[in-house]
């Protein structure tokens, strides 16, 4: 522990509980899996969102991320939520057992675009968890992360289906269905979760 703590403060870094909702671990940026949920419609976007709290076991749901949970009241896990305050927030438990701050957000589309749904964990509770989101590769990547991710979207997938599904660091925004053409890229820098028929296919990044 005194080994633990003279690294940290002889590099300026205090430790922090990475499942805490301190400032700190909010920031750096966000390890996501962002959902092309399709044309915007309320109850679609619910019944994703409602997946995707439950596949990933997202503990609490919280509109400020500036209050500890049991400093806040929790809030419905909704689409009026969302609209209340813009992100929600909770815990979850990483696949090797570290229990780290999470959150969503939804992108509204309008009457003629897709909405999109992005959960994500934030890059600076990997590191407090120590998780290597380099993991030998030369992209900001983690295997792990991704395959977690994608497993969330799978999972999710089977009771609220949707158009596209990206994993990895910051992947929102950066592609859509309509640029695929129905079929996964043969060279990856992210990961893709792309239907065809009733079937969801993962086409992990391969760069």
């Amino acid at each position: 522990m005194w080994v633990a703590l003279d690294w940290a403060l002889s590099h300026d870094r205090v430790v922090t509980n990475p499942a805490s909702f301190r400032e700190t671990n909010w920031s750096g940026g966000c390890y996501e899996l962002a959902i092309e949920v399709g044309l915007s419609d309320d109850d679609r976007l619910q019944t994703l969102l409602s997946a995707l709290w439950t596949a990933a076991g997202v503990q609490g749901c919280f509109g400020q991320s500036d209050r500890e949970p049991e400093e806040q009241d929790p809030v419905p896990c909704s689409v009026g939520s969302l609209i209340e305050f813009g992100h929600l927030h909770g815990q979850v438990r990483l696949p090797m057992g570290q229990l780290v701050v999470c959150g969503c957000v939804a992108i509204r589309g309008g009457d003629e675009s897709s909405d999109w749904l992005d959960f994500y964990v934030p890059v600076e509770t990997l590191d407090e968890a120590g998780i290597a989101y380099w993991d030998g590769q030369p992209f900001f990547r983690s295997v792990m992360m991704d395959d977690w991710l994608a497993g969330i979207g799978s999972e999710a997938f089977k009771s609220a289906p949707f158009s596209l599904g990206v994993v990895g660091f910051e992947v929102s925004g950066c592609t859509d269905i309509s640029m695929l053409a129905g079929e996964l890229p043969q060279t990856r820098d992210i990961g893709y979760l792309l239907p065809q028929g009733d079937v969801l296919h993962y086409g992990a990044a391969n760069t």
